[in-house]
């Protein structure tokens, strides 16, 4: 863990996280980085997520996934279904500046926390609602997946050949973009309220957030008239000119932007290349280009063309797996990673923080908890004595686990 004297960002802000998966968990855990005292509210039994490992990864008592999105929380274990549990949220939202949730449209009504519900208790707060396609229109219900998210959005077809099936990003995009995009309408909404005194109601959509990310390519459709057409090669991009995309070299792959083709020509000792108008011919001859630069680049390792290319002004780069991404010098000179002890993980080694700030520096204070790990000390800052917890905890109202 961090110096304890550094101060956050949002320090004395409370945020209640009321959201599952990945998006609404992500967007916590930022604030939480910033010093935001996040309280996760979780089923007695714990938050779905908690049972479902990506990659198998299970952990010891809190599985990789659920470890990697909610450090920098603290867990209140409570039925939401039961009266009583359902006031120990509302004191607890009394008191809070984000209400952050990502249940299915009309669930968050059912359950009484609804914008309208609470901002008759807080008309302060900051009211976040995430979803997978809006909250109402004609794809309301329909599930809010990550990978039906980036296909519905068009990216999977601005890259790879033509006649090939479409191929989903190598991350959770939709979920990481929704995730980037709630954070920020947070913060948007806490200075205007730290202005006005006003709380407000955000909504934040996948299918939105994703769609917008496109600003640039969409643009390109709608305003230029440039059709979205994938061609015989796979060029990394439709809207970019070649040659532009991932080549097989003798031993891997080497990644290639912009090249200059006169340079490539020079390198290559290619006639062909020589004279050419790389932004006539990279637009005109994209497939061609593709397959000539090919046939160069595999003749040589990938290393050999970086240090030939990096020299002659070419943009190029290596193809990393998550082996080579982890171990390179750049990335250990950013503090990229980060490392804490956790009470039942053990030595923990995990992506820190996409920012930095010269004053108020993000930070971990805590792993991930455990289902209702701080059940008992959150309801004592409430105010509840020993005799009220001892009946909620008896009643299954809410639950604990103590460490």
């Amino acid at each position: 863990m961090t110096d304890s004297r550094t101060r956050g960002v949002l320090e004395g802000y409370r945020v209640i996280d009321c959201s599952i998966a990945m998006a609404g968990p992500f967007a916590a855990q930022r604030l939480g980085d910033l010093g935001a005292d996040v309280v996760k509210v979780e089923p007695t039994a714990g938050e779905w997520q908690r049972f479902a490992a990506a990659g198998g990864a299970k952990g010891n008592e809190i599985n990789v996934s659920f470890l990697a999105l909610n450090r920098n929380k603290r867990s209140l274990a409570v039925d939401l279904k039961s009266e009583d549990g359902k006031n120990v949220v509302r004191e607890l939202i009394a008191g809070a500046d984000v209400f952050l949730q990502n249940y299915r449209p009309g669930v968050a009504a059912r359950l009484g926390l609804d914008y309208e519900t609470l901002r008759q208790i807080n008309p302060s707060l900051v009211y976040v609602s995430i979803s997978g396609y809006g909250e109402d229109g004609p794809y309301r219900d329909r599930p809010g997946q990550d990978m039906l998210l980036q296909a519905m959005t068009g990216s999977m077809l601005s890259g790879g050949r033509d006649g090939e099936p479409p191929r989903a990003a190598g991350l959770f995009l939709a979920d990481a973009v929704t995730a980037s995009t709630a954070f920020e309408g947070v913060l948007a909404a806490l200075l205007h309220r730290e202005r006005t005194g006003e709380g407000q109601l955000v909504t934040v959509n996948m299918l939105d957030a994703l769609t917008t990310l496109q600003m640039q390519e969409l643009s390109v459709y709608t305003v230029g008239g440039v059709p979205q057409k994938r061609g015989s090669e796979p060029n990394a991009h439709v809207y970019i000119r070649a040659p532009y995309g991932v080549f097989a070299t003798s031993d891997g792959f080497l990644a290639l932007a912009f090249a200059d083709l006169e340079t490539l020509g020079r390198v290559f000792d290619e006639p062909e290349l020589l004279g050419l108008d790389p932004e006539e011919h990279g637009w005109t001859h994209r497939d061609e280009l593709f397959a000539l630069v090919s046939t160069h680049l595999a003749t040589g390792t990938t290393q050999h063309w970086l240090d030939t290319l990096l020299p002659e002004g070419v943009w190029v780069g290596p193809v990393y797996g998550y082996d080579e991404l982890v171990d390179d010098p750049q990335i250990a000179h950013n503090g990229t990673f980060v490392e804490y002890d956790h009470p039942t993980e053990g030595k923990v080694k995990t992506p820190g923080f996409p920012y930095r700030f010269g004053r108020t520096p993000a930070r971990i204070d805590r792993g991930a908890p455990l289902v209702g790990q701080h059940t008992s000390e959150i309801l004592a800052e409430l105010g509840v004595d020993r005799d009220r917890v001892q009946s909620l905890l008896s009643s299954g109202a809410v639950a604990e686990t103590r460490i």
